[in-house]
């Protein structure tokens, strides 16, 4: 869990919390009462992002019990089997979430893909890859054993991006055998010099585990993708 990353955005909270700041900016006069609020701002959105079910007071309890090197109001015993369980629910809801996330993501990328093959120009392959030619090329094809360099921009269905070559730096140099099952089979057919949208249904990409926190599970991806060249295997 994200607890302490003391670096993260807080703006967000800030601008939420302005008139409780206004309120309580006596009580917050000094550069350490100012930097204990920020830790404690800090860590309760943290712990509320992560969706941890926590007693308020309780909590507070525990942080001066330990700053205050108190002996504890619990054993060991009860504190390993406490936290135990917590994570254990912790683990329960991101389960859920992820079911849920997953079933609608399938959904709507199948209706997605329904509507998108019936476009002018789309190409539906048999697996369900789609793709569109934006730019004809005229050079060599790759084969699954080259490495390639394009240019790229992935997108989910609502137009989020969550990455592309040019938060890179430039082109990316990518072997075959190394990316999703729908770029190796769409690139293939890509001559040099081209550009393609692909659309990739879910199986094609990162399937039902999905790819950190910006793709989700099942989730249908778009790509723009330019073939620059091709570096043999």
């Amino acid at each position: 869990m994200r607890f302490l990353s003391l670096a993260a955005p807080l703006a967000l909270a800030l601008t939420a919390s302005a008139p409780a700041l206004a309120q309580t900016a006596g009580a917050l006069a000094t550069p350490q009462a100012q930097a204990s609020y920020a830790v404690g701002l800090n860590l309760g959105a943290r712990l509320r992002a992560d969706g941890v079910p926590l007693d308020p007071d309780a909590f507070l309890k525990g942080v001066k019990d330990a700053l205050a090197n108190a002996k504890p109001a619990l054993t060991p015993d009860q504190i390993n089997a406490a936290l135990q369980q917590l994570q254990a629910d912790i683990e329960t809801r991101r389960n859920e979430a992820m079911a849920k996330a997953a079933e609608t993501n399938k959904a709507e990328g199948e209706a997605f893909l329904k509507a998108n093959a019936a476009k002018p120009g789309v190409v539906t392959l048999p697996d369900g890859l789609q793709y569109q030619v934006l730019t004809a090329g005229s050079g060599p094809k790759p084969h699954a054993s080259d490495t390639v360099v394009c240019n790229y921009r992935g997108t989910l269905i609502d137009g989020t991006e969550f990455d592309s070559s040019a938060q890179h730096g430039g082109p990316a140099s990518l072997p075959l055998g190394g990316v999703i099952r729908g770029w190796t089979e769409a690139l293939q057919l890509m001559p040099t010099g081209s550009k393609w949208r692909l659309f990739v249904p879910a199986a094609l990409a990162y399937g039902e585990t999905g790819r950190g926190g910006s793709i989700g599970p099942n989730a249908t991806l778009i790509f723009d993708i330019e073939l620059v060249s091709i570096a043999k295997g």
